[in-house]
């Protein structure tokens, strides 16, 4: 069966015109023309179940993030926003602070308040999004997997720790730690796994020493670096498994004396600001922005009756900058 998108490509209009016709919103006579010769061609049907559902709902989405204060959000966030404004809809920002009780709150509000779909960053798997499928509202999940059959946008996780870590190991460092998030997110495991790969691969410790977990903030970072720095034989390189981590754990390196690159450092996501020359630290690139607009344009598909089976888009991180490798000794 076609989808929005291929009617909207058909037509020369976006996906969002092609949801307003459908849902009797304010379009140009001549727009749903093409619209209508389109769906008719392609034989487009949306769902009425879940046109019965839209018509019942508000001109609102929700969308849950962890932490409104690290910047990948904010990206996330504005990329969501600039999708839905364009498609006629209002955004309500929630907070969650990886907080089971009030992802649960905001998702009851959302049901109570029918909004017209939700787009979140869970906290757990085993959250209460159910609350809203169940009742056919659309939820799409944006960086981290609910473990339900709905869409989801996520990054390739793994391999972006294995494309820290190798940067760090071809830069030529040996003892390599990771700084890790809390052991309950897959992100996590998934960033974890990718480290563990290329240390193993090459034969060099990843023993528990090695491996430090932290919340993913600022202090986190911090605590965790102090522990590697306390080891008998503390590491010379340290990928982080997100950016506020980075931060922290650059600080307390700062506060030492230790200067990258004479301890190399990897980190996953964007670096908020840096105080240091950009050679000196390799930073993979993760796709916010890309992350909220593909989740937001998912969502719509929904909102406008696409039925076809839940789909998982997954986006790739890039380097963006390098370490030069170490001197030879």
């Amino acid at each position: 069966m076609a989808t929005i998108y291929e009617v909207a490509a058909k037509a020369g209009v976006s996906p969002a015109t092609v949801s307003r016709v459908f849902n009797g919103l304010p379009v140009s006579a001549e727009k749903i023309d093409l619209v209508r010769a389109a769906s008719d061609e392609l034989r487009y049907s949306p769902n009425k179940t879940a046109q019965r559902l839209r018509n019942q709902s508000s001109e609102v989405v929700g969308l849950l993030i962890p932490d409104i204060e690290n910047p990948f959000f904010t990206a996330l966030a504005r990329g969501v926003e600039d999708v839905l404004q364009a498609a006629g809809y209002s955004l309500v920002l929630c907070n969650t602070d990886e907080d089971p009780d009030k992802e649960t709150h905001y998702l009851d509000i959302a049901n109570s308040e029918n909004m017209a779909g939700v787009i979140l960053a869970p906290v757990a798997e085993d959250g209460d999004i159910r609350r809203l499928t169940d009742r056919g509202r659309p939820v799409v999940a944006v960086d981290r997997d609910t473990g339900l059959n709905i869409d989801a946008v996520m990054v390739d996780n793994r391999a972006a720790g294995i494309t820290a870590a190798t940067a760090l190991w071809d830069a030529g460092y040996r003892r390599i730690a990771c700084i890790a998030g809390p052991l309950e997110i897959e992100t996590t495991e998934e960033r974890t796994l990718g480290w563990r790969q290329v240390v193993t691969k090459h034969g060099a410790d990843s023993s528990v020493g090695y491996l430090q977990h932290a919340n993913y903030r600022v202090d986190g970072g911090r605590s965790a670096m102090q522990a590697l720095l306390a080891l008998d034989e503390p590491p010379d390189a340290v990928v982080t498994t997100n950016n506020l981590m980075g931060v922290g754990a650059i600080q307390v390196l700062s506060e030492v004396g230790i200067v990258p690159p004479e301890i190399g450092v990897a980190v996953i996501g964007d670096l908020p600001f840096a105080t240091l020359s950009p050679r000196a630290i390799t930073q993979v690139h993760l796709p916010a922005r890309h992350l909220g607009t593909t989740a937001a344009k998912m969502l719509l598909d929904r909102i406008a009756g696409d039925n076809q089976p839940a789909r998982t888009v997954v986006l790739r991180a890039e380097v963006t900058l390098g370490l030069a490798p170490l001197a030879a000794s």
